[in-house]
């Protein structure tokens, strides 16, 4: 890695440990038993002001949710605020209100004596090394048949408060290839940045930030801004602005059919972007229709094998409708999906993906891991961000894979991918065989 890449990676760590306090990654996790929330809320519960569940316990050593930990620390803000509660357990509560304080405000719970004495940013991060191999059988094609990764992502995610209402959030990458030892020209790149306002059942977004369908066919970024609504059970969301060519439009289809291995397509002016998405959540199961649109010249300024409309080379937009939908069992099992389709393109414009999930690896307990099984179908010109780390966009493939937590924060997961490439054109439909690993550390 270049020095001017670590020296930059540096001066973004001692900033963050001596300014900033560093949030939970996952708000919706368990608390594990280890935290120091435990011993915190022990003692207000011994003190006589705060309640485990109704009996002053946790239930043994039984984890509970971010939210469970809320609704009692909630509970201690209102007697603390009635001047019920001692100096040492006032200052008890006060932390435990800085630790959960997005779960206080998504119950109702301003922390505003907090607010103007804990830190203004916080920061979630990951350091994260991935290995893989993506091989295709058969090729009469003039680029290696086998195509390996191994690299280092170093992320960080800070999130500064302005008032009640606003924050700043952003997303800084640095990447390093191992196999060449070298990195990004030795910078790191601010993917995101965006502000976010919170009112009520409605919240605001503008700058540069993910889409809808980020776990799915869309994980990129985009420039514009958003509006959602959450209510009870239903949420809707707007968003509108300009899609960067650079961040690729089915880059792994062209690196397949063009030879290249840069994940880039061959597009490069922005495009004119707006989608629109309504989802309805009951007990454990959940719905969804989302729509995205964009129009940009270079969508038929290629031709011949990689040009996504063959048959219509005047068109210049794409309009993609998802549906999904997921179940979730017991608590330890959930089945999902989605189907989606391009529906100005001639060709290769469906996607579709199941997936069954047994348990799931938490970072916060050591020892939790998790299975699936999946079968994806992910057409080139109908999953154009995919997401998904073994079955590439222009792709079909049975997955499978597990994740496990060595240690707190730690999390490994191993994928498999067995199937073929789909082009519509009998040279390229190959067998491919994908291994997929990675390890995580969370901070």
């Amino acid at each position: 890695m270049k020095k001017t890449l670590v020296s930059a990676l540096t001066a973004a760590l001692v900033v963050g440990a001596a300014s900033t306090t560093f949030a939970a990654a996952n708000p919706f996790s368990d608390v594990p038993s280890d935290h120091w929330a435990y011993d915190a809320v022990s003692q207000l519960a011994q003190d006589g002001v705060i309640e485990g569940y109704g009996d002053s316990t946790f239930q043994g050593d039984k984890n509970i949710t971010r939210y469970e930990m809320a609704q009692m620390v909630a509970k201690a803000m209102a007697k603390a605020s009635a001047g019920n509660v001692s100096g040492a357990d006032k200052a008890l509560v006060d932390k435990l209100a800085a630790e959960f304080s997005d779960e206080l405000n998504n119950l109702g719970v301003r922390v505003a004596n907090l607010e103007r004495n804990a830190d203004k940013v916080k920061w979630n991060g990951t350091a994260e090394y991935t290995v893989a191999r993506y091989r295709t059988d058969g090729t009469s094609r003039e680029f290696d048949d086998e195509f390996n990764t191994n690299n280092v992502l170093f992320r960080l995610e800070p999130s500064a408060e302005i008032n009640n209402h606003w924050h700043v959030k952003a997303r800084l990458d640095a990447n390093s290839n191992l196999a060449k030892d070298e990195g990004d020209d030795g910078k790191v790149s601010l993917e995101r940045v965006w502000a976010e306002g919170n009112y009520g059942a409605f919240t605001f977004k503008g700058g540069r930030f993910a889409p809808i369908d980020d776990d799915s066919i869309f994980d990129t970024q985009y420039s514009g801004a958003e509006v959602s609504y959450n209510k009870g059970a239903w949420n809707v969301v707007a968003g509108a602005g300009r899609l960067s060519g650079a961040d690729g439009w089915g880059g792994d289809y062209y690196n397949a059919v063009t030879g290249t291995e840069d994940g880039e397509s061959e597009f490069e002016d922005p495009a004119d972007y707006q989608y629109y998405g309504i989802g309805y959540t009951m007990n454990k199961f959940n719905l969804g229709a989302d729509f995205h649109h964009f129009q940009t010249k270079d969508l038929n300024s290629v031709s011949g094998a990689t040009a996504p409309y063959y048959a219509n080379s005047k068109t210049d937009q794409a309009d993609i409708w998802l549906v999904k939908s997921g179940y979730n069992f017991d608590g330890t099992s959930a089945l999902n999906g989605f189907y989606a389709q391009n529906h100005d393109a001639d060709r290769l414009d469906k996607a579709y993906s199941i997936e069954y999930d047994y348990k799931g690896a938490q970072a916060e307990n050591a020892g939790t891991w998790g299975a699936w099984v999946a079968y994806r179908h992910l057409d080139a010109f109908a999953a154009p961000f995919s997401t998904f780390d073994a079955v590439k966009a222009g792709q079909k493939a049975w997955e499978i894979g597990a994740d496990y937590t060595p240690f707190k924060n730690v999390v490994a997961q191993v994928r498999y991918a067995k199937g073929e490439w789909m082009t519509d054109i009998n040279e390229y439909n190959k067998d491919v065989s994908n291994i997929f690993g990675r390890v995580n550390f969370f901070f």
